[in-house]
């Protein structure tokens, strides 16, 4: 089994869901990003989605191009991005590791070079926020060569043809979008997320994590209630990095109190 299933599989034994944080590989800067990487392990995440700093951000909200651009600010390249993943991946081998980035970071290397580097650093999953499926195949095509999982993001307005094509093709997980819109904690998930899962479900889609307006352990409890096999935050992550910028020792201790809250709510039951 790959990370993913594993890890599914022993969430399942434990009755509980995933939870899963977001944050910016290089933010504040490439020392600091590996220690809070570490930290959201250590404090409990199940799994890791990671971002790598673009300067067009066009899926996300204020909180996560901020965080893109105090990466940016450091002159953080995919390189160095990749070292942090790879270092990460030597400490915790079991840990799934996704990358969030966009379309330009991947065809600037070639396609099936950048899949080639990233599965050499240790990345389990990659996700292109500025490709729809329809425009995916070459994206797919890289990662079944690398054995890397492609992952589809679920839109709250997707049609049935869309449902079948990602239920056909999605590996590792399926994004989730609890609501229209970019990343942010301050508009909470407001989409039946029962009534979306449900029609993955039907499709055998991947296993559904829920992700954009996810920030409380009640949102967390929410997704898992409503079948989702966990959750991922972002915008509340980062938003703990950007409010303790001056002082790194609270800045982890905080990051650590919320993935244990956040964790904490994803028993089942």
């Amino acid at each position: 089994m790959d990370r993913y299933a594993q890890m599914f599989a022993g969430l399942d034994e434990k009755n509980q869901g995933a939870f899963v944080p977001f944050v910016m590989v290089g933010d504040p800067d490439l020392a600091q990003s590996e220690a809070i990487i570490c930290q959201l392990v250590e404090s409990g995440a199940d799994a890791l989605e990671l971002g790598i700093p673009y300067s067009d951000p066009i899926a996300d909200g204020p909180t996560i191009q901020a965080s893109a651009i105090r990466a940016l600010s450091n002159k953080v390249t995919v390189a160095d991005c990749l070292g942090v993943i790879s270092r990460v991946r030597a400490k915790y081998p079991n840990v799934p590791i996704g990358l969030l980035l966009y379309s330009n970071l991947v065809m600037a290397q070639g396609i099936e070079n950048f899949y080639d580097k990233a599965q050499k650093a240790g990345v389990d999953s990659i996700l292109v926020a500025d490709v729809p499926i329809r425009e995916a195949a070459p994206f797919q095509k890289a990662a079944e060569a690398t054995g890397i999982s492609q992952i589809l993001i679920a839109p709250p307005n997707a049609t049935d043809e869309t449902m079948e094509k990602i239920g056909q093709y999605s590996k590792g997980y399926t994004y989730l979008l609890g609501r229209a819109g970019v990343t942010g904690a301050e508009t909470a998930a407001n989409v039946p997320a029962s009534e979306l899962i449900e029609r993955l479900n039907k499709h055998k889609a991947a296993p559904a994590l829920l992700g954009f307006g996810i920030s409380t352990p009640e949102q967390v409890k929410s997704a898992i209630d409503a079948g989702a096999a966990g959750a991922i935050s972002g915008s509340a992550t980062v938003n703990i990095i950007a409010a303790n910028l001056s002082d790194s020792h609270k800045m982890l201790s905080e990051l650590g109190s919320f993935v244990e809250n956040m964790k904490a709510a994803t028993a089942k039951g």
